[in-house]
Parts: C-alpha cells; sequence; structure tokens
C-alpha cells in the first residue's frame, strides 16, 4: 500500500485504498497513464499477445480423397478425413477398405502433405508395426510339440503397461548417439531400455502359426508350408512420449480453429520440425528393435533358425514422390504398398493374415489397408458378445489363446477376405498366415 502513501491518497481509509488497488488489478490499461497511478498499473500489464489469425481452411473439395472400399467405411471415419483434408499443407489423402473411426486421423488413412509434419496424424504409437519369421518346419513338427511352442510365448513375452522382459535386453539400438541430441531423448533412454522387447496392448499380439506362401516371386524361399512367428506391436511408451510432446508443442504454436488444433504440424524446416522427424525415426528403430528381440527371445528355446523375414512399419511417415513431387506421406494405420514391396495384413485372433506385394498405386498413395479394421468398438464388442461364444470360436478355428480380451475377439472385427476384396488394385496375396498359438495383453 505504501504506492498510495501520497498526499492525494492521505483522506483514504484503509478500505477505500484497498478498493482502488483492486480496481487498478482488475483494469490496468485504464490507469497507466495516471499520474499517480501508472507505477501501480505497470505492475498489473500484461502486453497484449499479438492476434493470431486463424489459418485459412481449404474448401473440402479442392483436393483428391481417394476412398478404397467406401460401402465397409462408416461415414464418421470418413468424415473425419474430410476434415483432415481441409488443411492448407494437404496434398493428397486415401481412405483404406479397413477404415474406421480414430484419434486425428482415421484409422487406415494415408495423408501427404508439403514439407510439414503432423505429429498426431502419425499417432501416439509411432511405428506400430509388423514382423513375420518364418521357420523351415512342418506342421506335423508343430503339433508334435505345440506345448514348447506354447511356453515359449508364455515365458519371453510382456505385455501392456505393467510387465516387462524378466531378463536383461541388450541391443545396439540403445547405444546410439542420437540419445544425446535432445533432452526429451536423454530423459527417455532409460524408460527405451526396461520396456525394450515388450509389446503394447490393445490389439497388440505375439503368435504362432502357419504360413502358406503361394507365390515366391522375389522370395528367399520357395512356395510352401512353413512355421511362423507373427507381432503385431510399436514403440511403447518411448515413442508415445514423443508424440505426446511433439503434438503438444505443435498445437500450442498452431493458428488453426481449435476443434482441429490436434491436426497442428511443424514445419520440416524449422527446429521442432527437424527434432520431431530425428526423434520419430528413432522411435520407429526403437519398434523394430523390440521386434528383434521378441523374435529372438522366442525362438531362442527352440533352437530354431529362419530362413526369411517379412516386416513393416503402419504409424509412420516417410518422403516420397507423390505426383512428381517429394511430400511427407503420413500412415496412420495403413501398410506401404510400392511396387514389390513385401507387406503383412493380419487378421483377427483367428481369422487369417495376407502376406501381400504391392502394386505401387499412386492413387492410394502406395499404401493399403493394415488389418481387417473394427467392425465394432470396444465397449460395443463387450456388450454383443459373452467370453464363452469366444472361447467357442476359438476352438472350432484350432487357436490356442494364452491372454487376451474379450474386446478384442473376431466379433470386433471386419471381415479381412471382404477388406481384400477391395483392395485387389493395391496389393496381390503371395501367401496366408494362420493363427495357431495367439497371446495378447491379458484379460480386462
Amino acid at each position: 500500500m505504501a504506492i498510495l502513501k501520497k498526499k492525494h491518497y492521505k483522506s483514504y481509509s484503509s478500505e477505500q485504498k484497498l478498493e482502488l488497488v483492486s480496481k487498478v488489478k482488475e483494469a490496468p490499461d485504464d490507469y497507466l497513464n495516471d499520474e499517480y497511478l501508472a507505477a501501480l498499473a505497470s505492475q498489473f500489464h500484461k502486453p497484449a499477445e499479438p492476434l493470431r489469425e486463424e489459418i485459412q481452411l481449404r474448401d473440402r473439395e479442392d483436393l483428391e480423397l481417394n476412398v478404397f472400399g467406401r460401402p465397409l467405411i462408416k461415414s464418421n471415419a470418413y468424415q473425419q478425413m474430410k476434415t483432415a483434408m481441409r488443411l492448407p499443407i494437404v496434398q493428397k489423402g486415401a481412405l483404406m477398405p479397413d477404415s474406421h473411426l480414430g484419434y486425428g486421423l482415421p484409422i487406415g488413412a494415408a495423408l501427404a502433405t508439403e514439407n510439414a509434419v503432423i505429429p498426431f496424424a502419425i499417432g501416439m504409437d509411432i511405428g506400430c508395426r509388423m514382423s513375420l519369421t518364418i521357420y523351415e518346419l512342418t506342421e506335423r513338427f508343430f503339433k508334435m510339440h505345440e506345448h514348447k511352442f506354447k511356453q515359449s510365448i508364455i515365458d519371453n513375452t510382456a505385455f501392456g503397461l505393467s510387465q516387462r522382459i524378466e531378463a536383461r535386453q541388450e541391443h545396439a539400438f540403445l547405444d546410439r548417439d542420437v540419445f544425446h541430441q535432445t533432452d526429451l531423448l536423454k530423459k527417455l533412454r532409460k524408460k527405451a531400455a526396461k520396456q525394450l522387447g515388450s509389446s503394447g496392448s490393445g490389439n497388440h499380439f505375439v503368435e504362432w502359426g502357419i504360413v502358406e506362401l503361394s507365390d515366391d516371386e522375389g522370395m528367399d524361399i520357395s512356395k510352401g508350408k512353413y512355421i511362423g512367428l507373427l507381432a503385431h506391436s510399436g514403440s511403447r511408451g518411448f515413442g508415445a512420449a514423443i508424440a505426446r510432446f511433439y503434438s503438444n508443442l505443435a498445437s500450442k504454436k498452431s493458428n488453426l480453429p481449435h476443434n482441429m488444433r490436434h491436426f497442428a504440424w511443424l514445419d520440416m524446416e524449422e527446429q521442432a520440425g527437424q527434432e520431431y522427424w530425428m526423434s520419430m525415426n528413432l522411435a520407429g528403430d526403437y519398434a523394430v528393435a523390440c521386434h528383434d528381440q521378441i523374435h529372438k527371445n522366442v525362438a531362442r528355446p527352440l533352437g530354431l533358425k529362419p530362413i526369411m523375414k517379412i516386416e513393416n512399419h503402419h504409424n509412420f511417415a516417410w518422403k516420397e514422390i507423390v505426383d512428381g513431387r517429394e511430400m511427407i506421406v503420413h500412415r496412420k494405420g495403413s501398410t506401404p504398398a510400392g511396387r514389390g514391396v513385401l507387406g503383412l495384413i493380419p487378421g483377427s485372433m483367428t481369422d487369417p493374415g495376407f502376406i501381400v506385394r504391392g502394386k505401387g498405386n499412386p492413387e492410394a498413395i502406395c499404401s493399403a489397408s493394415h488389418g481387417a479394421g473394427r467392425k465394432h468398438s470396444r465397449k460395443e464388442t463387450i456388450s454383443r458378445n459373452t467370453k464363452s461364444a469366444m472361447r467357442k470360436e476359438l476352438r472350432a478355428q484350432q487357436v490356442t489363446l494364452i491372454d487376451g480380451a474379450l474386446d478384442e475377439s473376431p466379433y470386433a472385427y471386419k471381415s479381412l477376405e471382404k477388406v481384400m476384396s477391395y483392395q485387389t488394385e493395391l496389393v496381390e496375396a503371395v501367401g496366408k498366415f494362420y493363427p495357431r498359438i495367439v497371446r495378447m495383453d491379458r484379460d480386462r
């Protein structure tokens, strides 16, 4: 109150002085030119931030959006993609037949942007991927030793937030100098080491099954039957922390309308964009390292030697040539399908998945579906089905489920056969994978 103890305020009571201070605090700009109160007003005054003009969005019909399997795609996912197409940085988009509502972009989307990357369009699970290791074993051998194959998954995999592999995991990934490039990566190295070789929750899995290869063109092995180990997982908490940090950073810098801030992007020529790109690629490499460990750990007790491996990301961004120009291609739950590129499109815990060869279709931005896609939400799946019905279906399809929740039951998903029928222009099937022993996150 000392600042008011001038001759002009001698007659003011303490209550009046407090009231005057309150008025100045509430509207300091009104008193900045006051002969006596300017000093007090300056204590409360905050310079106004320059008004940021909202970014002008495109008209919805300005750009090419190619949709494959529209009868299989719910309107909410389609409209979500149409909203993303209004971003001024977007040049092209495509929806795959497994598309369904997601966070940011729909699951099953491909989006090409110019010189900018959208962290949330890649998602929280950066580098979520498929990997299949093939072994030269007969189905008869597998059935004779099925209990050993089952035990190899039980003893050497871990799922979800609370579990980790007991044995210390060593991988050259942890020795990389890039961990010293940013403060965030320095903090995350310990988390990466702790979760190395483990799998996420939800629809992530590790499973043994029968591989039927029907086309061996460009393959290291001949057509025929084999045993395979298939895994689906991503970059765990390491990638999620990177996604969260840079999505928040992009959102704070964005002039997009508030309801579209999750589509905020980072300029690839600015430091934040370059940092995210480096960190995203590191998260993708971490997902690869996790898959390396999963396959090595599970196969080791059986003494198996791999003869071929097929793998691909499906939550990632790449620099690719699209319509003659370099663009950033975001694939949110979609499989890279460049000409001659091998990929994996899994089914459900009972339905067979496909080994595919890409056709490089430019209308799909050289992409394809990453699975069958959800038909029902998790909540709806649980309300519509029972565990006993799920167990009956597992027995009918000769599948042993070690762990897995009802919301991931086969009834949650579209028919993969039908999905594949809508993408014959995108990929050709060269083989199938039939699940036999499946492990997912424990029952919830």
